[in-house]
């Protein structure tokens, strides 16, 4: 079908509209990034960026060929992605050689902790399933009686547990290995894991997980109660139902208890021991240190956040020469326009260090003066209601770039080393109308069930009505959430003999 021209001009007709948007230059978005890592992480950062430009240079230099002013100059960059061809004649060589004063940056006052950098060593650990196959060389084992132990043991999970079906592996193993063998053999060579270290290993649920550990144990009056209770009672031991527990096995309280002590002393994932006991542990480097000096507070940058950085010397040079060359030739002008875009990612990413040390020192600073009560006296109560917003309009920055900076940050404290993140909290009303952080009710909550009669816990609507009495007027479905944000099980589970 053919349109008329009529139509036509309509479907063609443009339209011109003026929209204002806001776009983030490449450089901001680094800058974002750059605020956001904690400082090891900003160290590997740091070093792949030393690595990639040669243009940039670590260490202090005696003399320095370039201001700081030149960072805040950046009209003729901004718009620069780093494949514009410039012309070599264009550049103004003379503002990468400017040496008139001291960088700024080198005037300022050291905020900065004194944090010598310490490497620490690292341990060679043998993995779980390793060590499980290492510890069957104390066995005799036939060829194939190896490969079928082998096997139950690659699938023996990371916290110890065989969670699969005899006929299953059979099965798996003669379409995946081409071993046949049967479920009776299979028995046979699981009976020897359960045998290895860590005891409970190779269990396939919690039930014989437990009866394995206790029978590793020195046989005692405890234990073989204990065992008892796992084997033929272990319902009614989950539910905490000790009454009928006595009753069944003809035992005093005292007998019982000594016995539950046993089974509670007992790991309900052995893979989990052995892998927190060989796992390498990462260092906490706090970004921030707080302290107090003649009574006042004294914040401090960790000195990993302030690198010496300089842009490379040999290159500036290498500017000199083609600044006094006269005869310039090709390679040498494509020479210069390599070393300018050096040069300039150099220089951009001082600045984005020093602004990223500004805004990181600001922000915690604010922080601090807004918990000021809380960080001289490590009160956790005295933790005022602080969300977001009210750190940025105190700053006067964005909340995202407060949220960057409070993430995955830690702050080292006459009281410990804390997580900036825990510091924030939302508000909530006390009998007398005055906002209270929600960390003090739950700080106050923990303390009533740690105080508790264990014999008789209390339920979440006592718990509720104990909270209203100390002025705290709340649900009892908050209770429950506040408790499980604590980690802390039902009044059932608290239960103890």
């Amino acid at each position: 079908m053919w349109l008329c021209n009529s139509e036509t001009q309509k479907m063609l007709k443009q339209f011109l509209n003026l929209k204002l948007s806001q776009k983030l230059s490449p450089q901001q978005i680094q800058l974002m990034k750059l605020i956001q890592l904690p400082t090891q992480a900003f160290e590997q950062r740091l070093k792949e960026e030393l690595v990639e430009n040669p243009a940039l240079e670590s260490g202090k230099e005696e003399e320095e060929l370039y201001e700081k002013d030149e960072f805040d100059n950046n009209d003729d960059y901004d718009d620069y992605d780093g494949g514009e061809s410039i012309d070599a004649d264009e550049i103004n060589i003379d503002e990468y050689l400017s040496n008139d004063e001291t960088p700024d940056y080198k005037l300022q006052a050291n905020n900065y902790s004194d944090e010598e950098e310490r490497e620490t060593p690292f341990a060679a650990a043998v993995s779980f399933h390793q060590d499980l196959i290492n510890q069957l060389n104390t066995f005799l084992l036939t060829e194939q009686e190896r490969e079928i132990a082998e096997f139950l043991i690659g699938s023996i999970d990371d916290d110890g547990y065989l969670r699969r079906d005899v006929q299953d592996i059979v099965d798996d193993m003669a379409f995946t290995q081409a071993i046949y063998t049967d479920e009776k053999t299979v028995e046979r060579m699981l009976h020897i894991i359960h045998d290895l270290e860590p005891a409970g290993v190779g269990a396939r649920n919690l039930h014989e997980c437990l009866l394995l550990q206790l029978r590793h144990k020195t046989p005692t009056e405890s234990v073989e109660l204990a065992i008892n209770i796992i084997e033929n009672e272990f319902d009614a031991f989950t539910k905490k139902h000790y009454e009928k527990l006595m009753t069944a096995f003809e035992v005093s309280k005292e007998q019982l208890k000594k016995a539950i002590e046993e089974i509670e002393k007992l790991n309900p994932k052995p893979g989990g021991a052995f892998d927190s006991s060989t796992r390498v542990v990462e260092q906490i480097v706090p970004d921030f240190a707080i302290r107090i000096v003649d009574g006042e507070l004294e914040l401090s940058l960790n000195g990993r956040n302030a690198p010496t950085l300089h842009v490379s010397k040999d290159y500036q040079e290498m500017l000199q020469t083609y600044k006094e060359s006269k005869d310039k030739s090709n390679a040498q002008k494509d020479a210069v326009q390599f070393i300018k875009q050096k040069l300039d990612s150099a220089k951009w990413f001082i600045d984005a260090i020093r602004q990223r040390q500004e805004t990181l020192y600001v922000t915690m600073n604010a922080i601090m003066h807004f918990q000021r009560e809380y960080f001289l006296d490590g009160d956790e109560t005295k933790l005022k209601p602080m969300i977001l917003k009210d750190v940025a309009d105190m700053v006067g920055l964005d909340i995202s770039t407060v949220s960057r900076v409070a993430n995955s940050k830690y702050v080292e404290t006459p009281y410990g080393t804390k997580l900036i993140k825990e510091f924030f909290s939302e508000a909530m009303k006390n009998d007398q109308g005055e906002d209270v952080s929600t960390l003090e009710i739950k700080k106050i909550l923990k303390t009533i069930i740690e105080e508790e009669d264990k014999s008789k816990p209390l339920p979440d609507d006592q718990l509720a009505d104990i909270l209203k009495e100390k002025g705290y007027p709340i649900a009892r479905r908050t209770i429950a959430k506040y408790r499980d944000l604590l980690d802390i099980p039902v009044a059932r589970m608290r239960k103890k003999i």
